[in-house]
């Protein structure tokens, strides 16, 4: 097929749209999925990657230079990877990446990725940037409204099955039951987007309290454990293959993790139009419409924490309006470059809500997260003297045995100050199955 050119990359037509199968990074294992459900419906055919291992970063430094961004070196490489790996018809692939359109690097993985490319011999693959500023258009790509309503919605109820799951998962009788029930319900809501079902405010309503209810329902023993959340950089924080499975290793070393969502990036994303109205005279029509939709979302997210805490039995997160305060008490908004104040925040709500020890993960040499996270501590220990807080720096080079290794002295730490707000909940589950959560 003849692929229009522009003088810089290739375009993705649409007639691309009905032969092409769209690729896109595996950031948010659970997330992804149920957005895999949306792209579908409106005629897109994708795929979550999920090749991970040496090979990949071996990939990403022979086709980006090592002193990149770590998340982009990674994305990059995953994506050659697999273009190398002969599952893929290169005439009838695309990949598609997100741009913010920031000052981060983050909206300059497209270009590096595009170099990448053609270094590796794949100029002919096209690149969708998925980017709500209009900074790059396909025509046979449109990320209209409804689209990203729904891609919004099921972000949402992709946080609700993460926030669950990982409350779940260290108590599990029977081991497994708990990603057992992350499918069913990725597969259930997929499907009722796919529909145009579960996106008015009430269907969410009933479907959050679904959810909580059926992760509540799963035979559990209660015993201690020491919970522990993750912050940091959005692709570290999040993708297994950044940040060297780290929910895994600190389920195996016996604690519980609380990993704050992406709905809080988002609406962070759109509370910075705001500021950048009040502080640097920005766009009032942009700022308005996007307190518009933070209204919108924050309504959205106070119904799936109600839902959370209907059940009697989970931690649920601080709703946003909690983050601003708190993160003011620490740092200026002004602070918006990626992370930015609200990395800071995470931190704090973490430590407000029971989980004293936080892993800040950091790509090697990201100032941003530099600033907001490491340069942090100090400021935060004074408000809250049980913070137990690392900062852990990812990055080709370094060793995951050097990164546990800081970990498990940081869980030694956890272990030795008997923080009550170490020890598990308060027996909350319901009376049907009580006897099974008793605290041991």
């Amino acid at each position: 097929m003849k692929k229009k050119k522009t003088t810089d990359r290739v375009i993705f037509t649409k007639e691309m749209k009905k032969t092409h199968t769209i690729l896109f990074p595996d950031m948010l294992p659970i997330h992804f999925e149920i957005i895999r459900h949306v792209f579908d419906q409106y005629g897109y055919r994708t795929e979550v990657l999920h090749n991970d291992g040496r090979e990949v970063i071996n990939t990403g430094l022979k086709y980006v230079h090592n002193d990149t961004c770590y998340p982009a070196l990674l994305v990059i490489g995953q994506f050659i990877n697999a273009l190398q790996s002969g599952k893929y018809d290169l005439d009838h692939t695309a990949l598609m990446i997100t741009q913010t359109g920031g000052g981060c690097r983050a909206s300059n993985y497209i270009f590096l990725l595009r170099k990448a490319l053609k270094k590796a011999g794949f100029e002919q693959i096209p690149v969708i940037s998925l980017n709500t500023s209009g900074l790059e258009s396909n025509p046979g790509f449109q990320l209209t409204i409804p689209m990203l309503v729904k891609m919004m919605v099921a972000l949402v109820y992709g946080d609700e099955l993460m926030l669950l799951s990982n409350q779940v998962r260290p108590y599990e009788k029977h081991q497994g039951d708990a990603d057992a029930l992350v499918g069913v319900w990725v597969k259930r809501i997929g499907t009722m987007l796919s529909s145009r079902r579960g996106l008015t405010l009430p269907e969410m309503r009933r479907l959050f309290d679904e959810i909580a209810q059926a992760f509540a329902a799963v035979p559990q023993k209660r015993c201690s454990k020491i919970r522990v959340g993750v912050v940091g950089e959005i692709y570290v924080k999040f993708s297994p293959l950044g940040n060297n499975g780290l929910e895994k290793f600190l389920l195996e070393q016996g604690c519980e993790v609380m990993v704050p969502g992406v709905m809080g990036f988002i609406m962070y994303t759109l509370s910075n139009q705001e500021v950048d109205h009040r502080l640097y005279g920005g766009n009032v029509v942009k700022s308005s419409l996007s307190k518009v939709a933070l209204h919108y979302l924050e309504a959205v997210e106070g119904a799936m924490l109600d839902a959370i805490r209907r059940t009697g039995c989970f931690t649920a997160p601080s709703p946003f309006p909690r983050l601003e305060e708190l993160g003011d008490r620490v740092i200026n908004r002004g602070s918006k470059m990626g992370e930015g104040w609200l990395l800071t925040a995470e931190t704090l709500e973490l430590i407000e809500n029971g989980y004293p020890n936080v892993i800040c993960t950091q790509p090697f040499g990201c100032l941003p997260n530099h600033i907001n996270g490491r340069g942090m501590m100090n400021r935060i220990k004074e408000l809250a003297p049980q913070a137990n807080i690392v900062a852990i720096d990812y990055d080709s080079g370094a060793a995951s045995v050097n990164q546990e290794n800081r970990i498990k002295l940081m869980l030694s730490s956890a272990k030795r100050s008997g923080d009550p707000d170490s020890a598990p909940m308060e027996e909350k589950r319901s009376h049907s199955n009580k006897e099974e959560y008793a605290m041991t």
